[in-house]
């Protein structure tokens, strides 16, 4: 096999950094425009923080998609993208990117792949994910084996007694999906107010007042168990001596650290930490290089998935003059281009 180097790199028409949903769509958009697509991301599978953090949590807003998780979003994108064919680097950092003297972009990973392409395109989400740590002394022995800090699968947590820390949206949504299969389910907070969606809330509090789960209102103090696997944790109540509860696994949902990482060391104009773009190319401040979905930042964003998709639809028509400067580009419906559809491999050829 050839040692893959600066001296030899691999090639391709577009690196894409990060394969998240949105990253994902952006394959297809400029498969479509005959661009080819390498994508890296730090992750060992795509679907980026949606499969990460929700694989198994509803998703309500996909256009004509009345509900899906984040796994189904994952395995629907990359059957809409497999006819292009994309080649996937996982378990890598994008850790530098220079210009040739050949005016190519050249990244190189932290596991030394190198790439070169025309274009960049940057969708990595806020960048790599940290989960926050509860302050408890000695958790990392527990780590992977009964404290978690996603949810990959359900299953696993089946007639267990789980306690899920926290008051955001992710502790709430996983406290009222988790508490039919588990064996028992307690809900830890330091305060009794949320920050949740109303919703949820209001079932949350619904299940407690019908005896289905507990709330307590205390901080987690300490662990105990061996070798990994818990046995209780210990509950330090205002104006109570401390009290242990029996727990086989801990969910902790005290939110994300989001480092942009070496995205930063780019050369790019960002704003708090996103990389700002022009509106009608999603082109940053350096041609070239493109940013999609979370990572960007411009004038009335949202950050869902849809406009996500949006971005790369937009991206992929000025990606193409970068890769294709010969050709004019061609705007064409899927629905009626013979063209399109025998790339999507609908259609024979013409």
């Amino acid at each position: 096999m050839t040692e893959n180097n600066a001296q030899n790199p691999i090639t391709t028409d577009a690196i894409i950094v990060g394969a998240g949903p949105v990253g994902l769509f952006a394959v297809f958009e400029l498969g479509l425009n005959d661009v080819k697509c390498h994508l890296v991301d730090i992750l060992d599978r795509p679907g980026g923080q949606c499969a990460e953090l929700y694989p198994e949590k509803p998703i309500y807003d996909i256009p004509a998609v009345p509900i899906c998780t984040g796994a189904e979003l994952t395995e629907k994108l990359l059957e809409q993208i497999n006819p292009f064919h994309p080649v996937f680097h996982f378990g890598q950092m994008a850790e530098s990117l220079v210009k040739t003297p050949e005016g190519k972009w050249r990244l190189t990973t932290d596991r030394g792949t190198v790439l070169e392409a025309p274009i960049v395109i940057i969708a990595a989400g806020g960048g790599s994910f940290v989960p926050k740590r509860p302050p408890i002394k000695g958790i990392d022995a527990f780590e992977g084996k009964s404290v978690f800090y996603s949810v990959r699968k359900m299953e696993q947590f089946r007639d267990k007694k789980i306690v899920i820390a926290g008051g955001g949206d992710s502790a709430l949504d996983w406290a009222i999906n988790l508490q039919p299969v588990a064996n028992h389910l307690t809900l830890v907070h330091r305060r009794d107010e949320f920050r949740a969606a109303p919703d949820s809330v209001l079932k949350m509090r619904s299940l407690v007042a019908e005896g289905l789960m507990d709330l307590k209102i205390a901080n987690l103090t300490t662990l105990n168990g061996a070798d990994g696997h818990l046995t209780e944790v210990v509950l330090q109540e205002d104006g109570k001596q401390p009290h242990p509860l029996a727990c086989d696994n801990l969910l902790a949902f005290y939110g994300l650290t989001m480092k942009l990482g070496p995205v930063a060391e780019f050369g790019l104009n960002l704003h708090e930490n996103l990389v700002t773009v022009d509106v009608a190319t999603f082109e940053t401040s350096v041609p070239g290089i493109f940013a999609i979905g979370d990572i960007n930042t411009y004038p009335g964003k949202m950050k869902l998935i849809l406009s996500g998709f949006h971005e790369a639809a937009l991206m992929a028509k000025k990606a193409f003059t970068y890769v294709h400067p010969d050709r004019r580009y061609r705007f064409q419906y899927t629905t009626s281009s013979s063209d399109l559809q025998h790339k999507l491999g609908v259609t024979e050829a013409a």
